[in-house]
């Protein structure tokens, strides 16, 4: 079994750049307090740096 991050949107999207906001769409995530599960590659990892400072992560087994 593949291993997996609980993504969770904690802060809001608005000042944010539009490459960003893209970002968090493609991680699953909509709106605030929205959490997504995504497995860990090195893209998912790459896009979760990115916005990190707007995001929540949890590693799951």
């Amino acid at each position: 079994m593949a291993k997996t991050f609980r993504v969770k949107l904690i802060k809001g999207l608005r000042g944010t750049t539009q490459r960003q906001r893209e970002t968090v769409r493609c991680l699953g995530l909509r709106r605030l307090q929205s959490e997504a599960i995504v497995n860990d590659t090195p893209a998912n990892r790459g896009q979760i740096y990115k916005v990190h400072h707007l995001v929540q992560v949890l590693i799951e087994k």
